[in-house]
């Protein structure tokens, strides 16, 4: 299978693009990044290729790719991912700030063509889990909250992980019953409430991403946390992720699929 890393100069962009290049059943056929256009991925990735960087996605449909990873911004992944739907490119987005409407959008541009997509906000299989077990817990112990931190150059806050977790607690959350509250001449003390969760973004040099959920009840705490250390913990979901895109219609009935516990 032929694949693309758009975002190829970016940390995650690089570690992708060591992962496919050491797989057996997948190529590396074309990398893209406007920042780092014309450099050899091999300096930027440390890999046996003979790749150059592309300043623009025209590379994609140059070289014939079945599937494209996407960690780039969240100013230009929506467009990006459009370009690629459009192109009959299938999209595996890493990429998180994409809204609600955004997804919608790109969810019919998907079922009215022939590529699929799959957005995930966190591809550590440990995230995934951490997110269902928290959304399980929820249905016990609706009182909850969370804290994310990653390192000092993400671009948004909360993470997408953090905002996927608060989605699926509130989709099994009965009623919360502790009030959330706050003092009105410190705001933001009590994080950002996110479908009745407050959510509480770190951000410091020094991390790659965390989360815990700490849940509460009468005399008591649960509290669910995942650690990524390394970026390499990232790399088996999407590995997963771009093999299974191309057959979403097939084995999901859908053509765009948001969350890698679909896969699971």
């Amino acid at each position: 299978m032929q694949v693309a890393v758009v975002g190829a100069a970016g940390r995650m962009g690089a570690e992708v693009c060591r992962a496919v290049a050491g797989t057996d059943d997948l190529q590396l056929a074309a990398a893209v990044d406007p920042q780092a256009a014309g450099r050899s991925l091999a300096e930027v990735a440390g890999i046996d290729t003979d790749l150059q960087i592309a300043g623009d996605l025209d590379a994609i449909t140059d070289a014939g790719i079945t599937v494209a990873v996407d960690f780039t911004h969240p100013s230009v992944v929506a467009d990006n991912v459009r370009w690629l739907l459009d192109h009959g490119v299938h999209a595996v987005v890493g990429t998180t700030g994409l809204d609600a409407d955004t997804i919608d959008d790109l969810r019919e541009r998907a079922a009215a063509g022939e590529a699929n997509a799959l957005i995930a906000p966190n591809f550590a299989i440990g995230a995934v889990l951490m997110m269902q077990f928290a959304a399980q817990a929820c249905r016990h112990l609706p009182d909850a909250e969370i804290i994310e931190l990653h390192q000092d150059n993400k671009a948004d806050a909360p993470s997408g992980t953090a905002l996927r977790t608060a989605e699926l607690m509130d989709a099994e959350r009965v009623a919360r019953s502790a009030p959330i509250g706050g003092d009105d001449a410190y705001p933001g003390a009590r994080g950002h409430t996110v479908r009745g969760t407050p959510i509480h973004s770190v951000r410091l040099p020094g991390l790659v991403a965390h989360q815990e959920v700490i849940l509460g009840g009468q005399g008591q705490t649960l509290t669910i946390r995942h650690d990524s250390t390394d970026r390499t913990s990232f790399m088996p979901g999407v590995l997963l992720a771009v093999r299974a895109v191309p057959e979403l219609r097939t084995t999901n009935g859908q053509s765009l699929v948001v969350g890698l516990e679909e896969l699971l």
